[in-house]
């Protein structure tokens, strides 16, 4: 998840919408936050935890990676890089961290 950041010319602080679509799901569903490891990252690219996961093709955010024995969803991708599997859609996370531990999820 991104930080809240200021641009280079001092706009901002801003926050990334996606970000906050899935710190809404959290708020919802607190007991999963405690499920799932959050790490935040700085907005300024490269982000070094991200491209070490998946590879500097792959430093969006939110992003969500996924552990080995997972059940894999069909809408997964998989980083060329490195291999590791991941999603990297905000609805899509919050559909998947819902299922998998029966919460609410977003309304289709």
């Amino acid at each position: 998840m991104l930080n809240p950041w200021k641009d280079a010319d001092g706009q901002g602080p801003f926050y990334c919408p996606d970000c906050g679509v899935v710190e809404g799901f959290l708020a919802y569903c607190p007991e999963v936050r405690g499920l799932v490891e959050i790490i935040p990252v700085e907005y300024q690219r490269p982000r070094p935890l991200l491209v070490e996961a998946l590879g500097v093709e792959n430093q969006g955010s939110p992003v969500l990676v996924l552990g080995e024995g997972c059940d894999l969803p069909k809408i997964v991708k998989k980083s060329f890089s490195t291999g590791q599997y991941f999603m990297d859609d905000a609805l899509d996370i919050c559909n998947f961290l819902g299922k998998l531990f029966h919460t609410p999820r977003p309304h289709p």
